[in-house]
């Protein structure tokens, strides 16, 4: 009944982050549960999946304050996915997530993972010459929101960073696209269009930039994030393709926040978690777990003179009236 932490088993803290944001996902949780369990111990043990039900199955069994994934661990050093290395959060989320979905035999479990976390978007191409316009529909498992404008302005909040994902951008000069009814090459307006938003959200905060020289720098200004966000408040009508019965489920509640503290080349992640059947706030610090509050959580927002301190990373939302 108690939050268990997971022993780091070698500069894991971004994977045991990434596990913890996973295995307190009550609707997550009901899709491992009903996995195909592999036939053979071999297959048991590459099965991503699998040991992630056998780690989950172990921490609410157990009554240690903390458990080691180094079973889960050595099956994902199968796929690459080494101990020993530090990973970006937002790029380890990815792999994890395409593993359990690539090991799910059951069709119909993998429709209600994509269906968990999937973004569904419309990008739109106008010429600006002839109004000739194409649409595609493309689906995400984040929102890759920029914390800086194109000027290298500082975007103040979530908010201002969702509104210049959605704006629309000119395609002018050498960034010109050919027309087919035009010819030639000519201006295009590029734009995106928000289509389907899933149960759970998840949120990247492009907080690591790249310099001259390659260098990768983290912006840790002060970039404050709502725990109620509702998107229809947010987004104009021209920045959704969306109908009002999809619309009313866009209410959305903070579930976790995956930090990151230090620099880029030696930094530590933590992550803070919503209990869905408690209510309550609790830190996830590798083996080291307590309840906080929101006023802790808040302490993620940044700050512009501390570049080593902790920052928001990765945020969760979960809708608050799922269909």
């Amino acid at each position: 009944t108690e939050a268990i932490g997971l022993y780091n088993v070698g500069q894991s803290c971004c994977l045991n982050s990434l596990l913890q944001m996973f295995l307190m996902n009550i609707y997550f949780t009901r899709i491992l549960r009903r996995i195909t369990v592999p036939l053979h111990a071999v297959q048991k043990k590459k099965n991503v999946p699998y040991q992630m039900l056998l780690l989950l199955e172990e921490m609410q069994c157990g009554k240690r304050k903390a458990v080691s994934p180094k079973n889960l661990a050595y099956c994902l050093s199968a796929y690459r996915v080494k101990l020993f290395v530090q990973y970006d959060a937002a790029q380890l989320f990815l792999t994890l997530w395409n593993l359990i979905k690539e090991q799910m035999a059951k069709p119909e479990l993998v429709e209600e993972l994509n269906c968990l976390y999937t973004i569904c978007v419309q990008e739109h191409l106008a010429c600006q010459k002839c109004s000739h316009e194409t649409k595609r529909n493309s689906s995400m498992l984040t929102l890759p929101l920029p914390v800086l404008d194109s000027n290298f302005h500082v975007l103040k909040t979530l908010e201002d960073c969702l509104q210049y994902f959605f704006q629309p951008e000119e395609l002018s000069d050498h960034n010109m696209c050919f027309c087919v009814q035009c010819g030639r090459k000519t201006p295009f307006l590029q734009s995106m269009k928000l289509v389907h938003l899933p149960q759970t959200l998840t949120i990247h905060l492009k907080r690591f930039c790249f310099e001259q020289s390659s260098y990768i720098h983290k912006l840790s200004h002060y970039l404050p994030f709502p725990q109620n966000l509702d998107f229809n408040a947010v987004l104009t009508e021209n920045q959704c393709q969306a109908d009002d019965n999809e619309k009313a489920t866009w209410q959305y509640e903070l579930f976790a926040v995956v930090a990151h503290s230090g620099s880029t080349s030696c930094g530590h992640y933590c992550a803070y978690i919503r209990s869905l059947t408690e209510c309550k706030w609790y830190c996830f610090n590798d083996s080291e777990v307590c309840q906080v509050s929101w006023d802790d959580v808040k302490c993620t927002y940044g700050h512009a003179s501390l570049h080593w301190g902790e920052t928001a990373y990765l945020l969760v939302y979960m809708k608050k009236h799922p269909q």
